[in-house]
């Protein structure tokens, strides 16, 4: 055999193997009706914590938006601070403090990536150990006050984990 029939009898054996690794996986997806339920729960939060204001954001684990609710007399851009809050912690699967205080602390070259938010008040939700979204919210009285919503709504919506 020439060194090309090696390689493509070598290619045509890896392809055809038989792994002891699913091809298929099954994930938990967060649907309309959880972030609907999420946004209750932070809402509750909110009331409960005397909030001026908020806006609360949902994504799924690739960032992208699936539900959000501005309360009357928040800021305009809260509700895009809360949509990059919530898709930095879903992108990563930490929390946005994390960032806010690894830019804090100097690693300031971290704001150039894309679409990228590290300011308080971005959780991720889970499902189990795994991270099925996160949740987003900007515009309550403090950056803690943000967080506080945030971790209130991902904690009472999270299912027990193995």
């Amino acid at each position: 055999m020439n060194r090309f029939s090696l390689i493509a009898a070598a290619l045509a054996f890896s392809c055809c193997t038989v792994s002891s690794e699913p091809a298929i996986t099954t994930q938990p997806v967060l649907t309309l009706a959880g972030a609907n339920a999420i946004i209750a729960a932070a809402l509750d939060a909110a009331r409960r914590l005397n909030a001026p204001g908020g806006s609360i954001a949902v994504v799924d684990t690739g960032g992208h938006l699936i539900a959000l609710q501005r309360l009357d007399n928040t800021f305009a851009a809260s509700a895009d601070i809360a949509v990059g809050k919530a898709r930095t912690a879903a992108l990563f699967k930490k929390p946005t403090r994390v960032f806010e205080d690894l830019v804090n602390g100097g690693r300031t070259t971290m704001v150039t990536l894309p679409d990228f938010t590290p300011l308080q008040g971005g959780v991720p939700i889970t499902s189990g150990v795994q991270v099925i979204g996160a949740v987003g919210v900007s515009g309550a009285a403090s950056a803690q006050q943000d967080e506080d919503i945030a971790s209130a709504a991902a904690v009472k919506f999270a299912t027990p984990g193995k």
